[in-house]
């Protein structure tokens, strides 16, 4: 029996067929134990579930042009990279931020074909229909080259075409500044838990695969999935964050990362020159900590600044949705379907989108996450981790429902069904509102996620942390 633990320290493999608990030391018994740092020779492949949804629009007898919308830095040219070379027989790449001269092409033309002959040339080869993909990357420099994926839609939809770039959501908020209803839209977003399993420990993984509704969880794959699931609230899920962890298992490093990160975000803030006041932007991202830090995480205008109110800072926070940096949630009034007929749309709270950099702005310690510690930020880490692997599960984005008695930490749509999640940071499973909703309203499906593993108590389904990326598969 291989009895792995994974610490931020090191990797220790121990033989042993009693199967003793592993702790941060090398173990010392009978059998072998050596540390091992995984290395892998050139480059770190990431597998992303993205890909599964690149493969679909392909064979879509209905595709469009495809737009692949979400913040820097998440992999989306990588993926554009990987689908061409993997699933095509050639693919040819544009960068409008890299080279100017591309601009002139789009300016001055709008027949799609005479767009692929020009394109041909630059590409030093042949574009041919359905079996080269052509991939504009920052697709936002050049406008006429955005509104061209019309053209490409209405006079020439055999050639397969995708279009990326940076704070590409904040114009694309905008209707008249894109082809509406000539592309197709994929959110990309930065790993979640699976993806960074795969990547990180490929065998755990594929035990992890392989549980489904009625699973029972061996306690040692239960406590190898926690602690690969407390690195991932550290490491995140942004690609280079994944990569350097994979490389190198140095914390400092991946620490650097997220700082850089930030700084990057924080600096395209300031280039804005939209109609949105740069400045605001810079607070409202500033004050997420603050604002996840309060009791009941509802985003409050004055924790911006004091007097703050909503005409002064929705603009920024619009943009900041739209930019794919914060995931925002509405309070429902009622937990009836469908749920975006009940939002609150003045109350809402903001989770940014990567939990690792969220980690690293809170300033939270390692030490805190690894050694079960309770701190402050814990119970708020963690809602941020799950909203991230809920998304893009359900078509509905998930709500939250708050009263002056109550509150359900998310709501959950799944077709007609309406389904309260609670969220635990430890095992504890105290959650009187919760409770109190399921004992009243008896619903089929009533989710927990919480350390304990996965389990049914009463009407409520316990689902580990490290599960709530399959959640619906799981109902």
């Amino acid at each position: 029996m291989i009895c792995l633990h994974t610490s931020l320290e090191k990797m220790c493999f121990c033989s042993s067929k009693t199967q003793k608990k592993c702790n941060f030391s090398l173990v010392k018994t009978e059998k072998k134990c050596y540390t091992i740092l995984r290395a892998y020779e050139a480059v770190i492949f990431l597998k992303r579930n993205a890909i599964k949804d690149l493969i679909n629009w392909k064979a879509s007898e209905t595709r469009k042009p495809l737009v692949l919308k979400g913040a820097r830095q998440v992999g989306k040219t990588w993926l554009m990279k990987e689908f061409g070379q993997n699933y095509y027989d050639s693919y040819v790449y544009f960068n409008f931020d890299e080279e100017d001269e591309l601009k002139s092409i789009f300016e001055a033309n709008k027949n799609p074909q005479r767009i692929i002959e020009l394109l041909s040339l630059i590409a030093g080869e042949k574009i041919l229909p359905e079996k080269t993909l052509i991939i504009f990357d920052e697709i936002q420099e050049c406008p006429e080259a955005l509104n061209s994926l019309k053209y490409f839609k209405e006079k020439a939809n055999e050639y397969h075409v995708i279009a990326a770039g940076s704070l590409l959501g904040t114009l694309l908020a905008q209707p008249k500044s894109y082809p509406v209803g000539m592309v197709n839209l994929l959110d990309i977003y930065p790993l979640k838990f699976d993806e960074f399993l795969e990547a990180v420990d490929p065998a755990l993984f594929a035990y992890y695969d392989s549980i489904q509704v009625g699973t029972q969880i061996e306690d040692i794959f239960h406590s190898r999935l926690l602690e690969t699931y407390n690195n991932y609230l550290i490491i995140g899920g942004m690609p280079e964050c994944v990569d350097s962890w994979i490389k190198y298992k140095d914390p400092a490093k991946i620490s650097q990362i997220q700082r850089e990160l930030v700084e990057v975000y924080e600096n395209d803030f300031s280039k804005h020159n939209g109609k949105v006041n740069s400045g605001r932007i810079l607070m409202v991202f500033r004050s997420i900590v603050t604002q996840l830090a309060k009791p009941n995480e509802k985003f409050m205008y004055g924790a911006v600044r004091e007097g703050g109110r909503a005409k002064d800072f929705e603009e920024a926070i619009e943009w900041l949705v739209s930019a794919g940096m914060l995931n925002r949630v509405y309070n429902v009034s009622k937990m009836e379907h469908p749920l975006s007929a009940f939002d609150k749309l003045d109350q809402f709270k903001l989770f940014v989108f990567d939990t690792g950099l969220l980690k690293h702005m809170a300033g939270i310690d390692n030490s805190a996450i690894l050694l079960k510690s309770d701190y402050q930020f814990k119970g708020a880490l963690t809602e941020n981790y799950v909203l991230q692997q809920l998304k893009g599960q359900f078509e509905v984005e998930p709500r939250y429902y708050s009263d002056k008695n109550s509150e359900i930490d998310f709501v959950i749509q799944n077709g007609i069904e309406i389904i309260p999640v609670e969220v635990k940071a430890g095992e504890d499973k105290s959650a009187p509102s919760f409770k109190k909703y399921v004992a009243n309203n008896h619903p089929a499906h009533a989710i927990r996620f919480s350390k304990r593993n996965l389990r049914t108590d009463g009407g409520i389904t316990n689902l580990p942390v490290y599960l709530a990326g399959k959640a619906r598969g799981l109902l």
